[in-house]
């Protein structure tokens, strides 16, 4: 017999691993409903031409593409950013700008596995469209913030790492590295920490840089704090401004501690053109657990009318990481009632009583054939709140109890 096993880099999640990715999912879609966001989807697959107008070069060369039987050239979604830009230049004429919009996409690269990076998984997408105001920055890092509070993460494990992708342009303009170098030195600054300096280098001298500029772009990553960038950038900086009034709104948010700025936070997507911002373990243990930006030129870039656009990105294995690393991963709320019987004489009343608990709104499991007491109590009290057993002096008195499996306060029910 053939030894199958998932293709490397991908998961199966049995119905114990779904109690975790339940937990993720449910707390993003609360923060995201919470905050006025509505929910979309869209086909996984994705046109190739599309991904590779609009994705960063280091995800074009991830993507999972493959030409389907009338030759067209598609491909796995890596990211639903230009999906989303794709839908929205659909009805730009019809739709109420700003939009705010959420998903939980499953995303698909094939790129070298560490911890926290797979070849495939889920991320709670969060994007407000037109709105040009840094109020839209604020709003969607405050409800990731939310989402990993409603996970009990604590606001110590972490922090967002804020910086201003126009801040680099214009410190790098002052050290005059023309702006058609940017693009090239963003996706190269982005490489800090994950491959060597040299080769570091190497990027930013095929981006246009000479030794001296090369070194002057490196130094900047030095800046520690957002004055010293400021007197830097000089008097009137509207970047420096933007970032200002974007740490005044997290300060209203009650979130403005979570938020330190970053002058290395960069992003590899090109098409980002703000502030940027990554959120990371205080620990430094795991890789970005969430990241997004402003993508103002997105949609005009694809063929529709200009507009303003910010987006967050939150994958659920790093974020499962997280959890796991600080003892949180365990914890599950546990709901429904259990249902077990010792005869076949029972499960007539055990099935009525089922029925008219989930009639009420109740979840209930329900014994599949007669169980020994401990047998059925043993795997209730991993599964339910609450359980019922019927034996058959229950079933003489017409009244079983319910029995609350953590407190084992007990109480009578009528059987049907």
């Amino acid at each position: 017999m053939a030894d199958f096993e998932s293709p490397r880099g991908m998961r199966d999640f049995y119905p114990e691993d779904m109690k975790l990715r339940n937990r993720i999912f449910d707390a993003w879609r609360a923060a995201a409903v919470a905050s006025g966001f509505e929910p979309y989807d869209a086909c996984v697959v994705e046109s190739l031409e599309l991904l590779q107008r609009k994705a960063g070069e280091e995800i074009v060369n991830q993507i999972y593409a493959f030409e389907d039987k009338s030759g067209r050239k598609l491909a796995l979604r890596p990211e639903m950013t230009p999906t989303l830009a794709r839908m929205v230049v659909a009805r730009q004429g019809a739709l109420p700008f700003p939009i705010k919009w959420f998903t939980i996409a499953q995303c698909f690269r094939y790129e070298r596995m560490t911890r926290g990076r797979k070849r495939e998984h889920y991320q709670l997408n969060l994007d407000i469209v037109g709105e040009d105001a840094v109020s839209a920055e604020a709003e969607v890092i405050y409800t990731a913030v939310a989402a990993l509070r409603r996970m009990g993460v604590p606001d110590a494990a972490y922090r967002v790492r804020v910086s201003n992708r126009a801040l680099l342009s214009e410190l790098l303009l002052s050290l005059g590295i023309g702006a058609e170098h940017h693009p090239g030195v963003f996706v190269a600054l982005d490489k800090k920490g994950k491959i060597p300096r040299e080769e570091i280098e190497k990027l930013m001298r095929e981006a246009g840089l000479d030794d001296r500029a090369c070194a002057a772009a490196f130094d900047l990553l030095d800046i520690g704090s957002l004055e010293d960038a400021a007197k830097i950038a000089g008097p009137g900086s509207p970047a420096v401004a933007r970032l200002h009034a974007l740490f005044e709104a997290l300060e209203d948010f009650g979130v403005r501690e979570q938020a330190v700025f970053d002058i290395a936070v960069v992003r590899g997507l090109s098409y980002y053109t703000g502030i940027v911002f990554e959120a990371f373990d205080t620990a430094g243990e795991l890789r970005a657990i969430f990241g997004g930006g402003r993508y103002d030129g997105l949609l005009s870039a694809i063929g529709g009318k200009p507009a303003s656009a910010v987006g967050l990105g939150f994958g659920d294995v790093v974020v499962g990481e997280l959890l796991q690393s600080l003892g949180l991963a365990a914890e599950t709320h546990l709901d429904g009632v259990a249902i077990g019987y010792m005869t076949d004489d029972e499960r007539r009343h055990a099935t009525r009583l089922a029925a008219a608990l989930r009639a009420e709104g109740r979840d209930v499991s329900l014994s599949l054939h007669p169980l020994k007491a401990k047998a059925f109590f043993s795997t209730a009290a991993a599964n339910a709140a609450e359980a019922v057993y019927i034996g058959p002096d229950d079933r003489a008195a017409g009244v079983a109890k319910i029995k609350n499996l953590a407190t084992r306060e007990q109480r009578e029910v009528a059987l049907p």
